[in-house]
């Protein structure tokens, strides 16, 4: 008897595009290279208008240049998992989510982030719960555990990418599935003109 292969929702689609994308290859050199970006189009030079018409707002403009992508994000070590398990490598800081919504889980949880970094964090525990299985909702209405899957998906957001290096899964002692290390990426800082 064979099985029938179930296809991925979007949502499924999305999450595994996310995870793939952290993932460094075993053997560089086997790695598949992205497909080249698309070429930036100019916007043509617009004639100079007639007379009482006033000058065009896109008059010589070229294209915008497009921005760098974002750091990619890294997985944590096993080696620095196992030591932040142990004790020996300090949390700096850590957020409970639990029982919020997720507008304002997504709120507290960019604040925090900001934070930490601005502090010098290195390593923070964000608590998302395991949310609970089961229930008297057949239609998803009060789904469970919607935090525990969207902060990952948060997480690899490129507008936290200059904030967020990698996160994994919490080790049981600090909540396990229901927690997630995070690393944060040491803050830049602007020099002034004149100093070194």
């Amino acid at each position: 008897m064979t099985r029938r292969k179930r296809s991925l929702s979007g949502e499924e689609r999305t999450l595994w595009a996310i995870v793939a994308r952290t993932v460094a290859p075993l053997r560089p050199e086997d790695m598949m290279a992205e497909p080249p970006a698309p070429p930036v189009a100019e916007a043509p030079v617009m004639s100079a208008p007639s007379k009482g018409a006033g000058a065009s707002a896109n008059a010589g403009k070229l294209g915008k240049a497009v921005p760098p992508p974002p750091p990619p994000l890294h997985p944590i070590e096993r080696r620095t998992l196992t030591r932040v398990a142990r004790g020996t490598i300090e949390i700096d800081g850590r957020i409970d989510l639990h029982g919020l919504t997720q507008l304002d889980a997504h709120d507290r949880l960019h604040g925090f982030l900001r934070d930490a970094q601005s502090r010098g964090s290195k390593l923070v525990i964000v608590i998302t719960g395991k949310g609970k299985v089961g229930g008297d909702d057949p239609y998803g209405m009060n789904e469970r555990g919607v935090l525990r899957r969207r902060v990952p998906q948060w997480l690899a957001e490129p507008g936290l990418r200059n904030i967020v290096i990698g996160f994994e899964e919490a080790h049981r002692s600090h909540g396990g599935g229901g927690a997630l290390y995070v690393r944060i990426r040491k803050k830049r800082t602007l020099h002034k003109v004149g100093e070194p």
